[in-house]
């Protein structure tokens, strides 16, 4: 995933050198200049409020502001921005270290840039401040008390086996947490899941209280997982159906045959019939992925014609093809 780069120095009018009481004062003065509030005939202000806001959050925090500098300093704001490895399903607690007394921010609705370093935000910001600002509801609304966590996302990936069977899975998630020292440090979670027999590819399982802790007593997020299913050796998916393709040879095609197939469920027998065509399709009703209402198992004729590898083989085919009135052509 690229997203753009964010300089979040140049957001705040900020060096990078600047001491953290200077990023406090460069915040408090942009943000009251530009709080929507103050603003109400100026469309633009809610969006650099935003952008203010979300820059502060990332600078104002020791571990965050380290992470964020990290990057190097040969990226450039408007640049496309590609995540560095490792930071797939990471997840970042927000404490508001940094922020002073009696200031916390529970971040939200911030750009994708933000989300790639520090895990997706949900729902509204909210931010208490000892400053004395006080605001109404919506983007940037202040509000006291407990605030809920933000939800987190994830990738489940399952076999096509897994997701037709269901039932429970052990999976192991990697997090950002700060070590006593106020570094920080990467930590394997381990949890439980309970598939829904039949789940979709793309579908999202919520594991509910197991996303970003929640600040000032509040409760945690969500998590979401998204499921991708893996590729199987043997069958392929079209939405929910599942699709087996079925070599035959000539004389099937053209006699007819019953022939032993796999299935999600074990095999079976089906019968084809005689004069079938390469790439019709047969349905085992029931076989795919779904609830309570299954999808079917789709078995797609692929005719192989073997080589005439011998002689008395090469004049079989001579003499079918005197013999038969068949034109596979119309033209």
């Amino acid at each position: 995933m690229s997203v753009e780069y964010k300089d979040y120095y140049k957001l705040l009018g900020a060096s990078k050198t600047a001491t953290q009481e200077e990023l406090s004062k460069a915040y408090k003065k942009l943000a009251r200049k530009h709080h929507p509030d103050l603003n109400p005939n100026d469309p633009g202000a809610e969006k650099r409020f935003k952008e203010i806001n979300e820059a502060y959050e990332v600078l104002k925090d020791p571990e965050k502001r380290k992470l964020y500098d990290s990057l190097g300093p040969n990226w450039k704001e408007g640049q496309n921005f590609q995540p560095p490895p490792g930071f797939e399903n990471v997840r970042y607690h927000f404490g508001g270290a940094g922020g002073g007394p009696g200031q916390h921010f529970d971040a939200g609705n911030f750009s994708d840039f933000f989300e790639t370093l520090f895990g997706g935000a949900g729902g509204g910001a909210r931010f208490r401040d000892a400053s004395g600002f006080s605001g109404g509801g919506g983007f940037g609304g202040f509000s006291r008390g407990p605030s809920r966590g933000q939800d987190a996302q994830a990738t489940l990936e399952l076999t096509l086996e897994e997701a037709y069977r269901g039932g429970a899975k052990a999976i192991s998630l990697q997090e950002q947490t700060i070590r006593p020292d106020g570094s920080p440090a990467m930590h394997t979670k381990t949890l439980s899941v309970t598939i829904p027999a039949g789940v979709r590819d793309g579908a999202k399982i919520r594991l509910s209280g197991q996303g970003n802790p929640g600040m000032g007593g509040g409760r945690s997020g969500d998590l979401y997982l998204k499921v991708r299913i893996l590729p199987h050796p043997v069958f392929k998916l079209e939405e929910q159906n599942v699709v087996l393709d079925l070599p035959l040879a000539p004389w099937e095609a053209a006699l007819g045959a019953t022939v032993r197939v796999p299935t999600l469920d074990g095999h079976v027998d089906i019968s084809v019939p005689a004069g079938i065509g390469s790439g019709k399709k047969l349905r085992i009703p029931g076989k795919g992925l779904g609830g309570k209402s299954r999808a079917d198992q789709l078995v797609r004729i692929m005719i192989q014609v073997p080589p005439a590898s011998t002689p008395e083989e090469r004049a079989l085919w001579e003499k079918l093809a005197q013999t038969s009135t068949f034109s596979p052509r119309t033209y």
